[in-house]
């Protein structure tokens, strides 16, 4: 590691500062903005909600693009174009979601930048400055990966994913990572998994306060926490849990759900949003706390499975007095 590796001393102390900060009800912040309590408070009023997803209709250009999502009933999309994309096209589509009232809610930049192997890891850390790159350019509100693995699979589970060597890794990668794209309009974020850091709204906070760079972010996927049966059966508490912590720099959420089976021993499927146990109007009313933060749908493999999805989480938002942009 660099001269720059965190102290597992500083890192202690700011992570304990940090949730006793959250559990007093006080929103943890960096830099020049000062800490603000929000317990107390009035609670806003719960503002629209923002949902998004692939679009599986072949589109050739931005206004074709925009058609397909309204015909969707999407407010939110993924970036529609690649990292090669010239400044022309990138700028076409931009100003076609602003002028469609569309937020273009994350690039991905799936990879392993802390791989055991060297091209692996060297490949993905490029692929990680052209993302953010990409999303700086278009105006996306993050770029997102996973932190990565120290396994074989590039996002598997290994013993050494969750040490302290791992965790200073990742804090130099991402760290790496924003220094030299400089973004100035977008985040670079990690996505939440449930056998890599982050792996909870702890160790969440924790990488917020040690990575310490403004241009870095929270994004949030729920379902990507769930590895028990003990956080299956509570995933309101740990929802409300990871708002509470984490919800002012949270840019970007995804849409599952998950199904604990009955088989011995734990076991844990993907499925379907509305087949599943999520605990989704804990988790819509508390993302309308957070106005314009889109809600993406992922991981199905048929239009038709996106439509009861998005259906699904409708559903739940207009039984529980919410409305979708």
């Amino acid at each position: 590691m660099s001269s720059n590796t965190v102290s597992r001393r500083r890192l202690l102390k700011q992570s304990v500062l940090g949730t006793a900060l959250a559990a007093g009800g006080w929103t943890t912040v960096r830099g020049p903005i000062a800490s603000a309590r929000t317990a107390g408070s009035n609670p806003p009023s719960p503002a629209p909600l923002r949902l998004g997803g692939p679009v599986f209709e072949k589109t050739k250009d931005p206004q074709a693009w925009v058609a397909a999502l309204r015909k969707l009933g999407y407010s939110a999309a993924y970036c529609p174009v690649g990292a090669k994309a010239g400044d022309a096209e990138v700028r076409a589509y931009e100003e076609a979601a602003r002028k469609a009232g569309i937020v273009i809610a994350e690039t991905g930049a799936w990879s392993n930048p802390i791989s055991p192997k060297d091209d692996e890891r060297q490949a993905a850390l490029e692929k990680c400055r052209q993302q953010l790159a990409l999303a700086d350019r278009i105006g996306a509100r993050c770029c997102v990966n996973i932190s990565g693995s120290r396994s074989e699979s590039w996002h598997g589970p290994s013993p050494q994913n969750l040490t302290p060597e791992t965790f200073d890794m990742i804090v130099e990668t991402t760290r790496s990572i924003i220094d030299a794209v400089k973004p100035t309009r977008t985040f670079f974020a990690l996505e939440t998994m449930p056998w890599a850091y982050p792996d909870s709204p702890e160790s969440y906070l924790r990488l917020f306060q040690a990575i310490d760079r403004r241009q870095f972010a929270v994004h949030l996927d729920p379902v990507n926490l769930i590895c028990s049966p003990q956080r299956y059966y509570s995933n309101g508490t740990l929802i409300r849990e990871c708002f509470e912590k984490l919800g002012p720099y949270i840019k970007s959420c995804h849409a599952k759900d998950i199904l604990l089976q009955e088989k011995l021993t734990t076991h844990l499927d993907e499925v379907i949003p509305g087949t599943g146990g999520l605990d989704y109007a804990v988790f819509l009313k508390e993302l309308s706390r957070f106005p314009d933060t889109p809600l993406m749908l992922e991981h199905l493999a048929k239009a038709e499975e996106y439509d009861q999805a998005a259906a699904h989480i409708r559903g739940v938002a207009n039984r529980i007095g919410l409305s979708f942009v």
